[in-house]
């Protein structure tokens, strides 16, 4: 049992069990809506709203670093917008534990000014890393973001999201070989 593992072990459950309950306080929208994919729904979730919120930013480092904790790794990130603010809120919770952890953005494709570069940080190259997103319907940006990391020469660990909707995006990831992980399921946030 590490320093590490007694410090936190009582924190983790309190950072995820408080970061649950914003989340079903603030991110979830009920009222039909027409989502992305063309699909109706009766609820929405706007994981953005907890991503950039004042109290559950820092929550969403701590809980999402927890739940990659065995995993190794150096850099963090993903697509831009979702992934921004989950990238960077790790890259804090870690600093604040006195580590170190890189954060990245990956543009949308088109992008043609400046450096041209489709990857923005500090280099990727030769490098292990995590893609992030704050939740993930048909799994296309982190797959998109996974692509583009290969291409820049980091070898992928996984693929880490804070909520499951469980639309298909799992799938995906194991058909492309990612392994997956999430904080909340459907379950968890009373949506199943």
């Amino acid at each position: 049992m590490s320093h590490h593992d007694t410090q936190d072990s009582h924190d983790t459950a309190a950072d995820r069990a408080r970061l649950l309950d914003i989340v079903k306080d603030k991110a979830i929208v009920h009222g039909r809506v027409t989502l992305s994919s063309g699909k109706e729904a009766d609820y929405y979730v706007d994981l953005r709203r907890i991503t950039l919120d004042g109290e559950a930013g820092p929550l969403v480092g701590r809980v999402m670093r927890d739940l990659v904790s065995d995993l190794d790794f150096d850099a963090v990130g993903g697509l831009t917008l979702g992934a921004d603010p989950v990238a960077t809120s790790m890259l804090h919770a870690a600093a604040a534990e006195g580590e170190r952890l890189d954060a990245f953005v990956v543009r949308k494709a088109g992008k043609a000014h400046g450096l041209q570069q489709r990857i923005e940080g500090p280099s990727i190259e030769g490098r292990r890393v995590l893609i992030v997103e704050d939740t993930s319907t048909t799994g296309a940006s982190p797959l998109e973001a996974a692509t583009a990391a290969q291409e820049a020469g980091a070898t992928v660990v996984a693929v880490a999201t804070i909520a499951d909707r469980a639309t298909g995006a799992g799938e995906k990831f194991a058909e492309a070989g990612l392994a997956y992980r999430f904080v909340y399921s459907l379950e968890d946030l009373g949506l199943a």
